[in-house]
């Protein structure tokens, strides 16, 4: 999933990718990492946005489309969730 996080991908992606079922792909992966796979994902997509943020002048736009969140406004929205301010104001801050 790593290697496809500006793809987008779906439970039942991810599932056939692994060949199994959605319920029991849901349950085996729980069993190892205490999550689920699009939780998962989500936290991935925000982690390499933050790498982004920090190593590049990638537009906002494009940090988006590199980490599969589509728009600006679901980055935004999902960054500021889990990391608790905007991807600008991140950006920013990583730079002082």
């Amino acid at each position: 999933m790593r290697r496809k996080l500006s793809e987008p991908l779906s439970l039942a992606d991810i599932a056939a990718h692994a060949m199994m079922s959605r319920r029991s792909l849901a349950r085996h992966f729980r069993a190892q990492t205490g999550t689920t796979p699009l939780r998962w994902l989500l936290a991935q997509r925000v982690e390499r946005a933050r790498e982004l943020l920090e190593t590049t002048e990638l537009p906002l736009a494009r940090v988006a489309e590199a980490t599969g969140f589509g728009a600006v406004e679901t980055l935004r929205h999902h960054f500021a969730r889990q990391v608790g301010t905007t991807p600008s104001a991140y950006r920013s801050a990583f730079r002082r």
